[in-house]
This record gives C-alpha cells, sequence and structure tokens, in this order.
C-alpha cells in the first residue's frame, strides 16, 4: 500500500532469550489498584469496578528498554511535577474477548517492569475541571518498558516484590499480591470493554511512594522474577 508518508516507527520490546522482539499495539492501564496508592492520591481503595486509561502504544510514547542498559529520556515539557509509578507490565499474546478470570492467563504472552510517568501537575488540574487526563499521562517517553520474560520462563510472580530507587534511594516497595484486583480479573474485566489483541500492553497500578523526579536522576525499577528497568532524565 502506498502511503503520503513513510509509516510511523512501531514500539518494539526486547524478550529475554530471543532475537525477535515483541510488537507493541496498544497500552492500557489500571487506575489505583494498590489500596496505600489510593489513599495517598486521596481516593477510598473499596473494591469497586477496575478503571482504565490509555496511553500510545507508539514508538513516541513506549520506551524499549534493553537489560542490562541505562537509557536516557527527556524530562517532559509544560510540568514541574513529573513522578515515578514502578508497574508490572502484562503483556498480550492472544486474543481475548469476554474471557473469564479463570481463562485470562492463557492470553498472556509475558511480564515486564514498567514505568507509568506522570505530568502529576498536570493531571491534578484536569481532575479538578472533571476533564480527561491525557495530557498528564499519555505524553511522548512516558512509559518506559524494561525486557519481556514469556510467561513460561516467569514463574509464579503473585507474591514478588516490586520497588522503584533513585539514585539508588528506595522510593517504592510493594508485593504484587497486594493489588486490589489480579492480573486474571484485570484482563477479563478488559476484556469485556476492548478486545485484546497480541502486542497489546496492559500497566497494572503502582504500589505507594510515588513522588517527583528531576533532571539528572536515575529510575530503577525492579520486580522479582523480571529483568530490572533503568532509565536517566535528562
Amino acid at each position: 500500500m502506498d502511503t503520503v508518508f513513510a509509516p510511523h516507527a512501531i514500539a518494539a520490546l526486547p524478550v529475554t532469550g530471543s532475537a525477535a522482539a515483541f510488537p507493541v499495539r496498544r497500552v492500557y492501564c489500571v487506575g489505583r489498584n494498590y489500596a496505600g496508592h489510593a489513599r495517598e492520591m486521596g481516593s477510598d481503595p473499596t473494591r469497586e469496578p477496575p478503571f482504565f486509561f490509555c496511553k500510545p502504544g507508539d514508538a513516541d510514547a513506549v520506551v524499549a528498554v534493553p537489560a542490562g542498559r541505562t537509557v536516557e529520556i527527556d524530562y517532559p515539557p509544560a510540568t514541574r511535577e513529573l513522578h515515578h509509578e514502578v508497574e508490572l507490565v502484562v503483556a498480550i499474546g492472544r486474543t481475548a474477548k469476554d474471557v473469564a478470570p479463570a481463562d485470562a492467563a492463557a492470553s498472556i504472552f509475558g511480564y515486564a517492569v514498567g514505568l507509568d510517568l506522570t505530568r502529576r501537575d498536570l493531571q491534578a488540574q484536569m481532575k479538578a475541571q472533571s476533564r480527561p487526563w491525557e495530557i498528564g499521562k499519555a505524553f511522548d517517553q512516558s512509559a518506559p518498558v524494561g525486557t519481556l520474560r514469556r510467561a513460561a520462563d516467569a514463574g509464579t510472580l503473585a507474591e514478588a516484590a516490586i520497588r522503584l530507587e533513585v539514585d539508588g534511594q528506595l522510593r517504592q516497595q510493594g508485593r504484587l499480591d497486594q493489588m486490589i484486583w489480579s492480573v486474571d480479573e484485570i484482563i477479563a474485566n478488559l476484556s469485556t470493554l476492548f478486545t485484546l489483541q497480541p502486542g497489546d500492553l496492559i500497566f497494572t497500578g503502582t504500589p505507594e511512594g510515588v513522588g517527583p523526579v528531576e533532571r539528572g536522576q536515575t529510575l530503577v525499577g525492579r520486580i522479582d522474577g523480571l529483568e530490572p528497568l533503568q532509565v536517566r532524565l535528562r
């Protein structure tokens, strides 16, 4: 097919033990999925139905962070309050539509560590005006994602520790079993709203301890059993 300009570059994530990359299609995010984070954001962490927002799935927003490397990313414009949010990222490898929680795992390709970077001041302004959060969440380089580990090789992650360090200082820590909605429940719920397809990523929420980061700082996200993610703000 002829196009009027060259097609946009796709985002593609490295996969542990494979020369083939994982092409990204869409990025879904779950809001307030840890009780501690819900409280620090001023919400009641009752088990209400999960809610979702999206980030762009292209190479402008999704930053591939290969294992063992520090990738430099730009501090975004129009904000003075860029916040870190470390998350488990689930990569979808099989179509899922209206699936039950018990069947959700069959659609998972693998897992990675991700950062849901947030322009918190802009997000707060949008919340105060009852407007969409898009400018606070869906900007360039807002979704760094580490190397994917296939589900069959990742083992059981249900109780894995998750944490984030900034310049060597611990900022966030928790366990994946502290999520209000489990991975299987997230996939099942999301699959009633969208048909999930191979290439989709799901950011599953962040533990408490989110906070601001500055130019020159190095962020390291870790989840036991997965490759660490390391980025530096410039």
